[in-house]
Formats: C-alpha cells, sequence, structure tokens
C-alpha cells in the first residue's frame, strides 16, 4: 500500500454546505502479520473534499494492494485514512474498519481528522455492532 497511488481529480465545491462522500469496502482484505492468515473488514470512508476527489479507480488499486500487506487492523484503518488526507486535503474525512472476527473477536477500529463540517449531511454508516455481519 505504500506504494500504491492514490489520484485525485479536481472538484469545484461552490457555496453552501460541503458534500459528503462516502466509499464502502465491503470485501477489504490484509494479512494478520503475527500468523499470516487473511483478515477481513467492511471499510467504511467519509470525507468532505475541498479541492481534490479520490478517483475511484485508484483508490480501488490501492485498497486492494492490502491484499498480501502484512499489518494490524488498527494500522490498516489509520494508513487508509492518512493517505487520502495526504492525496486529497480534504476539509474532513474519517474511516471506520469494522474487521471481521478473528478468534472470536471482532475488532472496529475508526479514525477521523476532527469534528464534521457544520451544516454537513453526514448519514450513520449503517454498519450494525456486530452479530453476524453480511
Amino acid at each position: 500500500p505504500e506504494q500504491a497511488v492514490l489520484e485525485t481529480v479536481p472538484f469545484s465545491r461552490g457555496d453552501g454546505p460541503p458534500a459528503i462522500v462516502r466509499f464502502t469496502c465491503p470485501e477489504f482484505t490484509s494479512l494478520c502479520p503475527v500468523t499470516g492468515q487473511p483478515d477481513f473488514a467492511h471499510i467504511v470512508i467519509d470525507y468532505a473534499p475541498d479541492a481534490s476527489l479520490v478517483e475511484s479507480k485508484s483508490l480501488k488499486l490501492f485498497m486492494t494492494s492490502f491484499r498480501n500487506h502484512g499489518a494490524f487492523h488498527e494500522e490498516c484503518t489509520v494508513m487508509i485514512g492518512r493517505r487520502i488526507v495526504e492525496a486529497t486535503k480534504p476539509l474532513w474525512l474519517r474511516v471506520g474498519g469494522y474487521w471481521f472476527p478473528r478468534g472470536g473477536i471482532p475488532i472496529d477500529v475508526f479514525w477521523q481528522t476532527g469534528a464534521p463540517p457544520k451544516d454537513a449531511w453526514l448519514p450513520d454508516t449503517g454498519v450494525a455492532p456486530y452479530r453476524g455481519r453480511g
């Protein structure tokens, strides 16, 4: 993922409340750095773009670059957020990593850049607390 390129495209924000863009990656995978076994997550990224949008194909390639990357759930989730912030310099961003259980314990990781923009419509992520995700 460190080598994956996140491309951007210009965005004209205009007046009024900021737009919120959501990307959902329900089949995210990475590798456990201890066992080498695959880990699976449902990743939800919300951001308020300023002058740049993430180009969606490059985001897909970035997200799939984690498939053979060994890192803990927390590291993967935070890295996703930081890389998007680095590339797009948004007004605001949050990422939720809803990791499927390994050893019987689901891990949910949340990271954001600060308070959401005032007057932005920010719907719930739609991911329920773990009772069996699908």
